[in-house]
This record gives structure tokens, C-alpha cells and sequence, in this order.
């Protein structure tokens, strides 16, 4: 009960969090680079360069990254729900902020470096908000609906809208940053699978003398179901029961600490699941 009280405002410190880090890496290796982060924040930066080439002015970062999300973030109140929708637009708009009101700062002018050290930061700073119930706006927004809503391979979608952006700024800007983004973004993303776990499973193989109880451990913790299978011990020749059950990866550590309080006397054998074919629930963010 108490975890459920304090959960909003775990929520939203670590939105702010997130927001901060986001917006330091774009005032450190982002601006410095000439970078394009990846989804609405890349068009938002290539609206902002184009309009400064061409009028000499300045558009401030919170308003066109603002603007530019008032469609995805229909979608999210439209279709995946109030509070993550409220959690993430308390990102966009402190994000936007906080990169206006940061003052540039130059960590290094290597643009190797910085496509490579302010990745990692973008997608750590990513994974803090989707681990907290958030995300940080524009193409997540539609690519969690065109996956989970529409059953529609959202990737190559997002991929695409990404190349489309690169290619826009490779014209308008040079193809070196354009190039470089790539890198970043890709970087971004492999810190992003590390650290994001919601989309991994764990096969839990559970000996055990209390079956029932075991699988009322694990459904209870995860919403997951278990298999009993009848087995026999190789050494004495007696009969085993060895529960079976896929959960997701984020919540392997809470199964196993319930799987010990239910039978402290269990043999858990836990591996990472390569693939799961049929009907698995993931758990939602909103």
C-alpha cells in the first residue's frame, strides 16, 4: 500500500532525472557534435538549424519539440492512457526547458567521442524513463501504439522516419554529422536493449517439492502462469516435480525472491528465453 502512495513521486523524480540528463548531454556532446538524437528530437533540432540558417534566429528548443509532440501525445491520451501520457509530458516540457535554460559547455570537440559517450548517456537517460512507467515522447508514442494497439512491426517504421530526418540534414547540413548521428543512435539503442528489459523473457526451471505453491508465488508476482511437469531424480530414483514458467527479464529478480520465500528449498535454474511463440502478456507501462 505504501509502495503505491510513493510510486507517483518515484515516478515523477525519475522523469526528472531522466529530463536533466537529456537535456546536459545535449548541451555537452548533442550541440557540440552538430548531432541528430534520433525521433522527434532530431526533426526538432533540424527545424531549429534550418530556421536559424535561414532567418538568423533562434527558435527556443521547448516550444518546436513541444509543438512537434502534440500528435503523438494525442495518441498516448487517446489509446495508452492518462498517466503514462501525463508522466511523459512532464518529460517533454522539463526536458525542453532544461535545455534552454543549460548553457552550452564543450566536454570534447572529438566527434567520435561524442557520438559514442553522449549516446550511451541518451540511451541510459531513455531506459531511467521507461523503467519508471514513462518515455520520452514522439516516436515512442506511436511506435508502442502501432505494436501493441495494431499488432503492426513498428521498427522499420521508426527506422524509417529516422533515415528520412538523416537524410534531410545530410542535404541541408553535410553528410559528416548526418553519418555520425547514425553511430549515435546506434550506440543509443545498445545501451537502450541492456538496460530496458521489458521486452526480454526468463525461462524459470524450478524443482521443487511444492508445486502449487510455487506457481501461486510466481502468478502473483509476475501475472504469469506455470507448467507442472513430472520429473525423476537421476541419483535416487525418486519422483520430482519441476515447475516451468516464462516471465519477463524486469521482473526475473521479484520471481526468484518469491520462488525462495515459497520453497527456500527449490533448485531454480533461470535462462534467457531467445524467442517466445504464442500468447505471452507483457507488463504495461500505462
Amino acid at each position: 500500500m505504501e509502495n503505491r502512495k510513493t510510486r507517483p513521486y518515484m515516478t515523477a523524480v525519475a522523469v526528472t532525472i531522466s529530463a536533466l540528463i537529456m537535456a546536459l548531454n545535449y548541451k555537452t556532446f548533442v550541440a557540440t557534435g552538430g548531432l541528430y538524437p534520433g525521433g522527434v528530437a532530431s526533426l526538432s533540432l533540424l527545424v531549429i538549424r534550418l530556421v536559424k540558417n535561414m532567418t538568423g534566429t533562434e527558435l527556443p528548443y521547448s516550444i518546436v519539440n513541444t509543438a512537434l509532440n502534440v500528435v503523438p501525445v494525442y495518441i498516448g491520451f487517446r489509446y495508452l492512457g492518462r498517466r503514462f501520457t501525463l508522466y511523459s509530458c512532464l518529460l517533454i516540457v522539463e526536458s525542453g526547458i532544461f535545455t534552454d535554460l543549460i548553457p552550452a559547455c564543450t566536454v570534447t570537440e572529438d566527434i567520435l567521442l561524442i557520438s559514442v559517450f553522449g549516446g550511451m548517456i541518451d540511451g541510459a537517460a531513455i531506459a531511467i524513463c521507461l523503467n519508471n512507467g514513462a518515455t520520452s515522447g514522439g516516436t515512442d508514442f506511436i511506435s508502442i501504439f502501432l505494436s501493441e494497439k495494431r499488432g503492426i512491426d513498428s521498427f522499420n517504421i521508426i527506422l524509417a522516419f529516422n533515415a528520412l530526418v538523416l537524410t534531410a540534414a545530410g542535404f541541408l547540413f553535410g553528410w559528416e554529422k548526418a553519418l555520425y548521428s547514425i553511430i549515435f543512435q546506434f550506440v543509443t539503442t545498445s545501451v537502450l536493449h541492456v538496460l530496458y528489459k521489458k521486452y526480454r523473457q526468463s525461462t524459470f526451471f524450478i524443482v521443487t517439492e511444492k508445486p502449487n505453491e510455487v506457481c501461486s508465488a510466481i502468478d502473483v508476482t509476475s501475472g504469469h502462469g506455470a507448467t507442472i511437469l513430472e520429473g525423476e531424480g537421476s541419483y535416487e530414483h525418486c519422483e520430482r516435480n519441476v515447475v516451468y514458467s516464462v516471465v519477463s527479464a524486469s521482473q526475473s529478480k521479484m520471481v526468484l525472491k518469491a520462488v525462495k520465500e515459497a520453497d527456500p528449498d527449490a533448485f531454480i535454474n533461470e535462462v534467457m528465453t531467445q524467442k517466445v511463440s504464442g500468447n505471452f502478456d507483457h507488463p504495461k507501462d500505462y
